[in-house]
């Protein structure tokens, strides 16, 4: 582990929060907290915490002394004064003289001392920071302590390392009993520069942030010293035959497999999304012989068990060619694996209502590893704990043999409501865990439909020939969103996209197939060269596109919804549009076509009919000119509908969204135009 102190750059982190009123030891918190944040072997997504007991002004006047705490959840990393609970500390040290206090008791106790109500609530782990005398204190889940400790002599080996330089702490659940345990412990010793939490992590102390911090590099570097001594070789690795398949063929059936039934709408299914990992040492564990041996054994710190479940789904190879196979055995693997998930949590947390009984982490023997979750971020997060497992447990079996704490401490962590507070509110919207797929997304009513979806929680890829249209609405998107490159008049490309969303995200659930364009010409003049070109690209693709779609659709067995761009034009069609208006009838007619073949399999086909929306299609040069033929201004013939309203790009996107959200509604046409009662259909 790298020394990052400099002393010249928190000087500048005290000035710098010296101008927002920042007292220096807050400021300095700050900076040593950012450096154990910016290195994911000590601390990852929330993990860890930090402090420093000082002096804080009253609101009624005078001082009183204060601990700053990280408040609950907050990212080390990136964190800043205002993440941090500020708390009266004679009142919590107060609490050193009772025998027990239950959870609730406890959280209210911080509450109640807070000098901003308006703040965090602070780290699960406060009273520990509190009750500990030193004055900054530094708390981290460093891989290389996991793997020393995380074994059957964890304390032995600790005791090798170090000495007496630390204090070694019997695994506890965080909260009331851990804070009186490691007062213990420390008590016993007060000369020790940190506290060896087994099973869990490592405290630092020290009266300056510079000390507290060095001391955890100095702690964590004598542990990874260890590690490279005296090891054996880990993992046999299984024989495989034939050639492996790919992320991308397998994520859809996997991500099929574990979407739950239920779900806010009726007919909904709840799913989730999938992150996909591989690498020599990722490989090197999942296909070792006896993966499932170590990989059940548990989380090395209780707390990933929020992110990851306690144990994750191990499921066959997957053969090139064999993925009926494939399909089968991952489905008897996940039914055993829910059936023990369920019977583990009745054991170990009675009473207990399961959060759900899917995995978040699904080690695929052959290939690499999945995390999953209600969104892009949280697959990731569960894909890089993954990956810190992996870490933590080939190290502690390259010097012994791994042990975590007991399963009944990971069951009861996942579903403490202390713990849980973490992730914060899950809510994200109508679409969380879909992932949709916008063709001709780089601008106009494309991006319109991005943005849409992405509001609603959706993950959305956005395909587009203009690639750099594409990376720029997806980031303004947010969400999971995520810029393509596409043609969509090359089957080849549309392939390729495809394949790039299902090994990014899972899967597809709601392709709106998009992109297009209006070339012109009176039908008995126009060229065979431009009336094929127009078939291409405003029918062909949209074949292309559905015909992708649906193959992912089928493979994840779960349902899903094709939405067309259609046009005004395949039911009222305009002079001088045929080279437009009849690739989009033949559209309309393939979007009923799917809706027909494929409606057995929940796959819904829908369409929305648009007249008049500035874009691509319709250009505010275009708009001049046809308003200056009729005789009107601009605004007039944009509004020249029933209800005299013009129609945005935004209308638009929200029509599609209606549609994909309209569970029992497929074969059918929204007309987006305010009303043209000659495009109406009948």
């Amino acid at each position: 582990m790298e020394d990052l102190w400099s002393d010249s750059d928190a000087e500048t982190a005290i000035g710098r929060y010296a101008e927002a009123g920042v007292g220096e030891d807050l400021a300095l918190r700050v900076y040593s907290s950012r450096l154990l944040g910016s290195d994911p072997r000590l601390v990852q997504h929330g993990g860890g915490n930090t402090s420093v007991k000082t002096a804080a002004g009253e609101f009624s006047g005078g001082e009183t002394a204060v601990i700053h705490v990280k408040g609950s959840g907050r990212d080390l990393g990136s964190i800043e004064p205002g993440d941090f609970a500020t708390i009266r500390l004679g009142p919590l040290r107060r609490l050193i003289e009772l025998e027990e206090l239950s959870d609730e008791a406890m959280i209210n106790a911080g509450r109640r001392n807070m000098l901003d109500s308006a703040a965090p609530s602070p780290s699960v782990e406060f009273l520990s920071h509190a009750f500990l005398p030193p004055k900054y204190i530094d708390h981290s889940h460093a891989n290389a302590l996991l793997s020393l400790g995380n074994q059957p002599d964890g304390d032995k080996l600790a005791g090798e390392v170090y000495g007496r330089r630390v204090g070694i702490v019997p695994y506890t659940m965080p909260g009331f009993g851990l804070a009186k345990k490691a007062l213990r412990v420390f008590e016993a010793d007060p000369g020790v520069d940190g506290l060896i939490l087994l099973k869990h992590g490592l405290f630092t102390f020290g009266e300056t942030a510079r000390q507290s911090y060095r001391r955890m590099v100095e702690l964590v570097n004598m542990a990874e010293a260890r590690l490279r001594r005296e090891r054996k070789y880990v993992f046999a690795a299984a024989a495989f035959a034939g050639e492996p398949a790919s992320a991308a063929d397998v994520a859809p059936i996997l991500r099929g497999l574990c979407a739950p039934a239920g779900g806010a709408r009726e007919g909904a299914r709840k799913r989730l999304i999938l992150d996909f990992r591989t690498a020599p040492a990722i490989l090197n564990y999942v296909n070792g012989t006896d993966v499932r041996r170590y990989s059940r054994i548990g989380t090395v710190t209780p707390d990933h068990a929020i992110r990851t479940k306690p144990r994750p789904l191990v499921v066959p190879a997957p053969r090139a060619g064999g993925l009926d196979d494939f399909r089968r055995g991952a489905a008897a693997a996940l039914g055993d694996y829910a059936d023990d998930y369920l019977a583990s949590l009745a054991r170990y947390v009675p009473g207990a209502a399961p959060i759900d009984a899917m995995p978040r982490v699904i080690l695929v023997p052959g290939l690499g590893l999945f995390g999953l979750g209600i969104s892009a971020g949280d697959a990731a997060i569960a894909a890089d704990i993954a990956e810190t497992t992996v870490a933590v447990v080939t190290e502690a079996e390259a010097i012994g043999t791994y042990e975590s704490a007991d399963q009944s401490d990971m069951f009861a962590v996942e579903h403490w409501s202390l713990e849980r507070a973490k992730l914060g509110e899950r809510n994200g919207g109508a679409l969380a865990g879909h992932i949709a797929v916008v063709t001709g997304g780089g601008g106009g009513i494309g991006a319109a439909i991005v943005r849409a979806f992405a509001a609603e929680g959706a993950e959305v890829a956005v395909l587009d020939l203009d690639a750099k249209g594409a990376a720029t609405v997806a980031r303004e998107a947010g969400s999971g969103s995520h810029g393509l490159a596409c043609d969509v008049t090359d089957p080849d490309s549309v392939a390729a996209a495809f394949g790039h969303v299902r090994e990014t995200f899972g899967g597809v659930d709601i392709v709106v197939s998009n992109a297009g364009a209006a070339w012109q010409g009176a039908i008995g003049e126009v060229s065979d060269e431009v009336l094929r070109r127009s078939f291409e690209l405003n029918f062909w693709a949209h074949q292309t596109v559905a015909q992708n779609a649906v193959s992912v659709m089928r493979a994840q067995g779960i349902g899903g919804c094709l939405l067309f761009n259609a046009s005004k034009q395949a039911v009222n069609p305009g002079p001088g549009f045929g080279p437009y208006g009849l690739p989009k009838a033949a559209t309309l007619a393939l979007m009923r076509q799917y809706a027909v073949d494929h409606g057995a399999e929940g796959i819904r086909s829908n369409a929305v009919n648009a007249d008049r929306i500035r874009s691509g299609l319709l250009t505010g040069a275009m708009v001049k000119e046809r308003a200056k033929a009729r005789g009107v201004g601009e605004t007039q013939y944009m509004s020249g509908n029933l209800l005299g309203l013009e129609v945005t790009a935004e209308d638009v996107a929200q029509a599609f969204v209606h549609l994909a959200l309209a569970a029992k509604t497929t074969a059918a046409v929204i007309t987006v135009d305010g009303g043209n009662i000659a495009a109406a259909l009948r």
